[in-house]
Parts: C-alpha cells; structure tokens; sequence
C-alpha cells in the first residue's frame, strides 16, 4: 500500500492535464487536489524538523509534505554519507 506521500490527490484524467504531471515535480501545495484532509496530517513549523537533513524529501510527490510533521516523523531518510 502507498504512503500518503506517494500519492496525488487526483484521479488518471486530472493527472493526464496536470502541468506538474512530470517527472521529478511535486504537486504544487495551490493545487486543490493536493491539499491533505488525512487524520495524520499536522503541518508543522518545527525547524527540528523542517530542517533536519536526513528526510529524503524527493520522496514526497506533493509539496506539502515537506512541512507535514508525519512525513517529516515517519517519511524516508536519505543514506548517510
């Protein structure tokens, strides 16, 4: 099963029209469709958090996951180096 942040808020033909439908673009947190309504979501203004550099932040597909303390708690770490 996909993590929430691995996946977008729109359906297949949404996805076909989006311009942030490319490879390596999160979607855009303006967008509607990629706003969270999900009970784990808690945006966060925690720099500890925000700023840790071990989140592997390319994993999110929508921007706003990057200031969602459950991603940013439970998301992927990058290999340290």
């Amino acid at each position: 099963m996909a993590k929430c942040w691995e996946r977008r808020g729109c359906d297949d033909e949404m996805m076909a029209r989006c311009p942030h439908n490319n490879p390596g673009e999160k979607c855009s947190s303006r967008c509607g469709f990629a706003q969270c309504y999900l009970p784990s979501n808690a945006p966060t203004s925690d720099p500890a958090l925000i700023f840790d550099p071990t989140i592997d932040r390319e994993a999110a597909i929508k921007e706003g996951c990057t200031f969602c303390a459950h991603f940013l708690t439970h998301g992927p770490r990058v290999a340290a180096s």
